[in-house]
């Protein structure tokens, strides 16, 4: 019983010293944050060099000495010849969008494309790594309008979609000039879906009134807890029809190429089916686009990162030390227990 007292003792009096110095750094955090806004910073790793390196890896392992040999005299000739032929080569800007319900990722595009568009010029290219299954209107809405600011500035856009751009996610697919799938992406979704629950006979049958006020006939058309109408309720379908026309609207304006009735019935087809509607252009991963383009252009990831503020980094920090006071005090009462 000594043992766990200990341990308890111990742990008590660690918790407490770490507490202390969560709240003072939490204050200075606080105090040093008053009046700042949270930025981030342009990270850009070359994919050539990626690239090269996965080669060279292969190379050192499979190949024996002789072999090796040969290659590098062969590689050191090839950059002596590109030496003397020096051309300026074209630049392609890759961009990854990873998107949830929100399009949160929007915001770390939008300063990636600005970075991007002060330097880029018509003859380099971007290609976008597209994965969503859609989400929020406005957000997508606002994603999409990210990417037409490349179109806009006659720069190549090429979007990759490995593995799922549908509903809101094709909406940003569509403004490439190429579209790249996989041949078992999920594409297309193009439609709208909203769903509302509603406990309003719940709270009727437990004697619960609720009262939505309202000025203005449609500021509130179906609602959680008010009794649903009808007319309600019809006003509600006509503004989902509404939004599914301008995303009609949109995609046509991309894509003209597409039937569009035939594809905005709110379906998902797989790449190949894609393909044939011609939602997608060409079938092919990206990885396989991007390393046979690294033979002839420089391939530039850009990422956009936020910095942590100093409280998630303490709170980060806290955690961490937690974890190590558990394990430290549990190796204790091992050592005590076990020795």
């Amino acid at each position: 019983m000594d043992f766990l007292l200990e341990y308890a003792g111990f742990l008590a009096r660690a918790v407490t010293v770490l507490i202390v110095i969560v709240v003072i750094l939490s204050f200075a955090a606080a105090m040093r944050s008053r009046g700042r806004t949270r930025s981030g910073e342009l990270s850009v790793t070359s994919l050539n060099e990626f690239y090269t390196d996965l080669k060279e890896s292969i190379e050192y392992n499979v190949l024996d000495k002789a072999q090796l040999k040969a290659l590098k005299k062969a590689h050191k000739l090839k950059e002596q010849q590109a030496k003397k032929t020096v051309t300026e080569k074209k630049r392609i800007y890759v961009l990854d969008f990873d998107g949830d319900i929100k399009a949160s990722a929007a915001q770390n595009l939008r300063h990636e494309i600005t970075a991007l568009l002060s330097i880029a010029q018509p003859t380099d290219e971007v290609v976008l790594r597209l994965e969503s299954g859609g989400g929020m209107v406005h957000s997508y809405g606002f994603a999409a309008s990210q990417l037409a600011r490349i179109r806009q500035a006659q720069i190549p856009l090429t979007v990759c979609i490995d593995k799922v751009a549908a509903s809101g996610g094709y909406m940003m697919a569509c403004i490439g000039d190429r579209i790249l799938s996989a041949p078992f992406a999920a594409v297309g979704s193009i439609g709208v879906v909203a769903q509302i629950p509603n406990i309003h006979r719940l709270l009727k049958k437990n004697n619960i009134d609720v009262e939505v006020l309202t000025a203005g006939e449609y500021k509130r058309t179906l609602t959680t807890l008010g009794e649903n109408t009808e007319p309600a309720r019809q006003k509600f379908l006509e503004e989902l029809q509404t939004t599914h026309d301008l995303f009609k609207q949109f995609v046509s304006q991309y894509r003209p190429q597409l039937d569009i009735d035939a594809v905005a019935t709110g379906e998902v087809w797989q790449g190949t089916d894609a393909q044939r509607l011609a939602l997608v252009d060409i079938l092919q991963t990206s990885d396989e686009y991007l390393s046979a383009h690294a033979q002839e252009a420089d391939v530039f990831l850009l990422e956009y990162i936020q910095k942590k503020s100093l409280q998630e980094r303490v709170g980060l920090t806290a955690g961490t030390a937690v974890e190590h006071i558990a394990d430290k005090g549990w190796e204790r009462l091992q050592r005590r227990f076990l020795g």
